[in-house]
């Protein structure tokens, strides 16, 4: 029986039954509508796998799990803002936003931030920074030079606004008056501090004339100190032409810098004291030789006047001493009778009249004429 309105025999137009096809590029233009709105702003943790580095300067890496992966990007103008070199294997924290790469037809996340897990990303950048430089030998101890004893001129870079500076002057200035400082004015914290430090550095450096070369800033978290863990200072630091002192923050907090100079001092104000410390020293070790010499110079006396008394207490010397005493006697009695005939002649002088002197002078040159 044939219902009533329908012909079961009558063909199907199939170009109307289904709705008309998308090309593959304006499905691939949904998705990234749909992902790049949906997911803007994600974060995501994983495990970083078969990281790759452009030469154009990109990292390209895979982030995945036990059940899943996804690929990742972060473009170099974003990997500056990145603190750490990541690995394959380490597992990070990773903030961006879901990418279509149309050409592929894959998705990706554009990383902006990137930080690893359990780890600070600065601290994950210390410890990464420490190990390669200590493997080039920065760090070794056989490169470390010694202190001049007795600097004339001495450089510090620092800023001149903090109280950095006028602690490294005003021990100076007590202790050593007549050396001489040139200052560096520099940045010590934020994005272009390490390049003005860095700067500062090579400058003094090539200048010539100093002895000595200080790089200092007052105490700060890791962030603050940042600047001073920088490779470019590092580096500065290790091709200087004097001897450098590295003084930041208190006297528990270390940086690169610390580590790349030839001495490290707790605080500003120590380095100011190490520079000055020669001087005194040696002060000290003229002081100390001055009370040697006095004292060995008493000890010799003493000896040398017990030994004369030794040797004058013999009896040889008793008789000497006996017969020296009788001539001086014997001087002393002939010196009176000698003083007593000159008064008596004198006295005797005095006696005579001028008439007796007329006539006996008038007898003497009677007799010389003959009678």
């Amino acid at each position: 029986m044939q219902q009533k309105g329908l012909d079961f025999g009558a063909p199907v137009d199939a170009s109307r039954a289904r709705p008309r096809a998308l090309t593959v590029s304006e499905l691939t233009d949904r998705i990234q509508g749909v992902l790049e709105v949906e997911f803007a702003d994600v974060w995501v943790e994983g495990e970083v796998s078969n990281l790759k580095i452009a030469p154009s300067g990109h990292w390209y890496f895979s982030l995945k799990d036990d059940r899943a992966q996804v690929r990742a990007v972060v473009w170099k103008t974003d990997t500056r803002l990145i603190r750490f070199r990541p690995r394959d294997g380490m597992k990070v924290l990773a903030r961006g936003q879901v990418r279509v790469y149309a050409p592929r037809g894959e998705y990706q996340i554009s990383v902006q931030v990137l930080e690893p897990l359990g780890k600070g990303s600065l601290q994950q950048a210390f410890e990464e920074l420490k190990e390669r430089l200590g493997k080039e030998g920065l760090f070794d101890a056989a490169r470390k030079r010694p202190l001049p004893m007795l600097p004339r001129r001495i450089g510090v870079v620092s800023s001149p606004t903090g109280a950095v500076v006028q602690d490294i002057l005003r021990v100076l200035r007590a202790r050593y008056v007549n050396l001489g400082v040139l200052l560096y004015p520099a940045r010590v914290q934020g994005p272009e501090a390490a390049g003005e430090v860095a700067q500062g550095i090579r400058t003094l450096s090539r200048l010539g004339g100093l002895d000595v070369l200080i790089v200092a800033r007052g105490g700060g978290s890791l962030e603050d100190l940042w600047a001073f863990n920088d490779e470019q200072v590092a580096r500065a630091l290790s091709s200087s032409k004097v001897p450098t002192i590295c003084a930041v923050g208190h006297e528990t907090d270390f940086t690169i810098a610390d580590f790349v100079a030839d001495l490290r001092a707790p605080t500003p104000s120590a380095a100011a004291e190490r520079v000055v410390q020669a001087k005194e020293d040696l002060v000290a070790q003229i002081a100390a030789l001055e009370s040697r010499l006095l004292g060995a110079t008493r000890l010799r006396f003493t000896r040398v006047r017990a030994r004369v008394e030794a040797v004058t207490s013999h009896r040889v010397f008793a008789a000497e001493r006996g017969r020296l005493r009788s001539r001086a006697q014997r001087v002393d009695e002939l010196f009176r009778r000698g003083e007593t005939g000159l008064v008596r002649g004198l006295e005797r002088a005095r006696a005579f009249s001028w008439d007796e002197v007329a006539r006996r002078t008038v007898d003497v040159y009677r007799e010389a004429a003959g009678g």
